[in-house]
C-alpha cells in the first residue's frame, strides 16, 4: 500500500524552493497546522459544547461575532504566539494588529494576517466554513517592534498563504509561491496528508459564485456578465451554474476543482466592495496564480493593489481566466 506524504514532510521537503529557508517558515506553517486542527475539533463539536451562535459582541468590521469567532481568533493567537517566528500577528477580527514583544519575537523575520473563521454565520447550519492566512517578510528593522507597514504590503509581497477548510473533510490548502498544494486531515492519524498536489483551475468553468440578492446594488457591467452566464450558448457551455453557500473557502475551492468564477462586486451596500484586501483577497489571489487562475478588481491584478489600511476592503473577482477576463471587459465597457 502506497504511504501517503505528511504536510510537514512536504514542507521539509520543499524548503528549499523558499528562498529565506531557515526553518522559520516550516515551524510557522506547523504552528497554523495546529491552531487549524484545534479548530477544526471544535467545530466539530460545536453543538454538544453550546458554542454555537452569536457572541453578543461586533467585530472591528461592524459585523457581530459568532462564538465560533472569537475561539477560534484566540486559538490562532494563541499557538502562533508561543512559536518565536513571528514577530506581529493582524486579525479581521481585531482593530488593530499585535506586535509580540517577547525576547525570543524580536528577531523573528515574519508577520501573520489572518481571517480566523471565514463564513462563520453557517456554523449553525453545519455549513462548510474555513480559516485564511497569509504570511509576509517584515520590512521593518530586525529587533524593532512591528509597524504598520509591515502588514499594509501589497500581495506580491506575500512569501505564503493559504486556508484550512473545514467540511464533509478538512484540507489545508497553500502556497509558498511554488504551485499550490491540499492536504486531508485524516482525524484517526491526527495529521494532514498529501492529497490534491499541484492543484490547478481549469481554463474555463460552468459555474458562477455571487450574492444576487444583491443584484440592484451590482455595477452594470456585473449586471451584463450574469446576464450573459445565464443565456443559452451551448457552443459556449452556457448557461452556467449558480453555486453560493455565503463562504468564500467553500466557493473558491469548489471552483477551482471543478471551474469557476468568484464574484463580490463594489456596490451602493459596499462602495468599495465587502472583501478585505489583506485578509482574504490577497492570499486567495496568490493560490489562484499559483493554480493557474486569476484574481482581479475588475481593472487589474488585485494583489498589485497598494494597500493604504489595515481593514480596507477591495472589489474581488476569482477564478478560471476566462471568466475574469470576460468580467473586466465587460466592467471596461462600462467606463
Amino acid at each position: 500500500m502506497e504511504r501517503h506524504i505528511t504536510l510537514g514532510e512536504f514542507i521539509i521537503q520543499n524548503q528549499k524552493d523558499f528562498p529565506y529557508a531557515k526553518g522559520e517558515l516550516t515551524s510557522l506553517l506547523s504552528a497554523i497546522r495546529l491552531a487549524g486542527k484545534m479548530v477544526n475539533q471544535e467545530i466539530n463539536k460545536a453543538g454538544l459544547a453550546e458554542i454555537r451562535g452569536k457572541a453578543g459582541k461586533e467585530n472591528v468590521q461592524g459585523e457581530v461575532q459568532a462564538k465560533l469567532d472569537i475561539l477560534a481568533n484566540d486559538m490562532f493567537i494563541s499557538t502562533l504566539r508561543d512559536r518565536g517566528d513571528i514577530c506581529g500577528l493582524a486579525s479581521e477580527e481585531l482593530e488593530d494588529f499585535i506586535v509580540f514583544n517577547e525576547e525570543r519575537h524580536k528577531n523573528a523575520n515574519y508577520v501573520v494576517l489572518i481571517d480566523p473563521l471565514d463564513g462563520s454565520s453557517n456554523i449553525d447550519v453545519d455549513i462548510t466554513v474555513g480559516t485564511i492566512f497569509s504570511i509576509y517578510r517584515r520590512i521593518s528593522p530586525l529587533g524593532t517592534p512591528v509597524t504598520l507597514e509591515d502588514f499594509i504590503q501589497p500581495g506580491i509581497n506575500q512569501v505564503a498563504a493559504g486556508y484550512i477548510i473545514y467540511g464533509t473533510s478538512t484540507m489545508l490548502v497553500y502556497t509558498t509561491g511554488s504551485g499550490t498544494h491540499g492536504f486531508t486531515f485524516d482525524p484517526g492519524i491526527g495529521s494532514f496528508f498529501l492529497s490534491h498536489p499541484d492543484m490547478m483551475f481549469p481554463e474555463s468553468g460552468r459555474t458562477y459564485s455571487i450574492n444576487e440578492g444583491n443584484y440592484v446594488h451590482f455595477p452594470g457591467g456585473i449586471k451584463k456578465f450574469i446576464k450573459w452566464v445565464q443565456e443559452l450558448d451551448e457552443e459556449d457551455n452556457r448557461p452556467f451554474s449558480a453555486r453560493y453557500c455565503g463562504s468564500m473557502v467553500a466557493d473558491f475551492h469548489r471552483n477551482m476543482i471543478q471551474g469557476g468564477v468568484f464574484l463580490y462586486p463594489e456596490g451602493t451596500k459596499s462602495p468599495n466592495g465587502k472583501l478585505r484586501l489583506l485578509y482574504e483577497c490577497n492570499p486567495m489571489a496568490f493560490l489562484a496564480e499559483q493554480a493557474g487562475g486569476k484574481c482581479s478588481d475588475g481593472y487589474g491584478r488585485i494583489m498589485e493593489r497598494i494597500p493604504s489600511e489595515l481593514h480596507e476592503r477591495a472589489p474581488f473577482y476569482c477564478g478560471c481566466k476566462t471568466e475574469v477576463e470576460k468580467i473586466e471587459w465587460f466592467l471596461n465597457q462600462e467606463d
